[in-house]
Formats: structure tokens, sequence, C-alpha cells
């Protein structure tokens, strides 16, 4: 093993909801690795500047489209747009994706309806749009970013943790499929990152009990999670597939 495994150098990446968070953080440590990129998420003004910094900074070609991920059609221009551009995606992480807290007995059907067609899926979609390209030159990598809340929950997570979980099984399928063509399919399982989703729904109360559950009482950060993207977009992590990566801080270590 070398350092040089590591490298994403010759590779093109694309990051769905890549302006911010995660995604973008992902993103960014793919630029320092050598990828080039394309990234999409639905707000223009935010996805060109996140972009053009990364290029800035990284010195590699991004490239970008603004779309509704929970509009297939547009999920499936994006993936023409990228493969256009740089004649072939190497590297898909599919980060796009939403929480309405619900409860059961709550769940509104055009709520559920948008988080299983954002969450779950548009991954499916767009992983089956550029995998032939994978399979064709016998090199890959799939990521989805699951959540904690696939192993998980908490009250009111209906709709949320059904599909991140259903990612898990997704990526399981898939590497079963796809491992004989060189390409791997893996998930990634954030725990408490400090990112606007969470930050916009839960309370200071709920964010700090959040804090306390992990094993290194904090919050993560986005850029917590993108060490973990790189090990398995490389070839350092060619020989992980169909699996979970759980980065939580050790929050499921604690049974209470």
């Amino acid at each position: 093993m070398s350092i040089v495994d590591f490298s994403l150098k010759g590779r093109v990446a694309l990051v769905t909801g890549g302006s911010k968070g995660i995604g973008n953080a992902i993103a960014r440590a793919f630029a320092e690795a050598g990828a080039d990129l394309f990234l999409c998420s639905r707000h223009e003004a935010p996805l060109a500047a996140a972009a053009a910094g990364i290029s800035q900074a990284a010195g590699v070609q991004v490239g970008w489209m603004a779309a509704d991920m929970a509009v297939r059609e547009q999920v499936l221009q994006v993936a023409a747009a990228a493969e256009e551009r740089f004649g072939r995606i190497d590297i898909l992480v599919n980060n796009a994706g939403w929480n309405v807290p619900q409860a059961i007995d709550a769940i509104q059907d055009k709520d559920w309806e948008y988080m299983v067609e954002l969450n779950l899926t548009n991954v499916m979609v767009m992983t089956r749009a550029v995998v032939p390209g994978m399979k064709q030159r016998g090199w890959g990598r799939v990521i989805h970013i699951s959540s904690i809340m696939a192993l998980a929950s908490t009250p009111a997570r209906n709709g949320y943790s059904a599909t991140k979980a259903a990612l898990i099984a997704l990526a399981k399928a898939s590497a079963l499929d796809l491992g004989a063509f060189g390409i791997t399919v893996n998930c990634i399982a954030p725990g408490p990152i400090a990112t606007d989703m969470p930050m916009s729904i839960l309370s200071k109360e709920q964010q700090d009990t959040l804090a306390q559950r992990t094993a290194v009482g904090r919050w993560g950060t986005p850029e917590e999670i993108a060490g973990p993207a790189v090990l398995l977009a490389s070839e350092a992590g060619r020989f992980i597939s169909g699996t979970c990566l759980l980065v939580d801080g050790g929050a499921l270590a604690r049974v209470f």
C-alpha cells in the first residue's frame, strides 16, 4: 500500500448535491486528490460559486449543472451532461437527499413520495445511467450517502430512515452485479454531521443530546466524511464493496 493508492488523478467524479455540506466537502477532497469533477444541485448561484472555488483551489476541471434530483428526467440530463463534458464518469457519489420529519400516522403522501424519489429512486436512476460506461472501461466506484438513521432512528423519521436503509440494500445488490467488471459499490452512513439539514430541523436541545451520544462528544463536520469517501473512491479501497461504512463518532457504540 502506497499513498499513491489514494490518488484520484486522471479520474472523473460526479457528485450530486455538491454545492454545500457533505457533497461539497467530498468534491473538494476528490479535487485535492486530483479528480476532475461534475457537480449538480438545485440552485445555480451557489453551485456555480462552489465549482469555481474548487477549480481555482485545486487546479482541476469542474463542470456543473443545476437540476432537481427528484425529477427523473433531470437526473438523466445531469448524467448525459457529465458524460458530454468529460467523456466518462469513473466515480459516482449519490449524495442528494432530504428529510421531512413526520410520525408514521402523520405521513403525507406527497412528502413520502418526494423522499422516495429524491433519496432512493434518483440514486437508482443515476447509477443505472453511468454504470454501462464503467462496465465498458472495467473500472468504477459508486458511493451512496446513507445515514446513521438507516441503522437506528428517532421519532418521526420514518421516510428518511426507510429510504436511507434501502440504499444499503441497494449497494449490496449492485455490488454483486458489478464486481466482475471492476466496479465497487458502497455506502457511507454519516452520524451527526453539522450540515444545513439537521441544523434546520433539530432544536438546540436535540442537537446537544446527539452530540452527547457520540463517543467523541461532538457533532462531526462534512470534511470528516470526505476522507472515507476518498478511500472508497480510490485504489486504496479496491477490495471494499457491498458494505456500509459508518462514520458516526461512535454514536452507535452506545447502548444507553
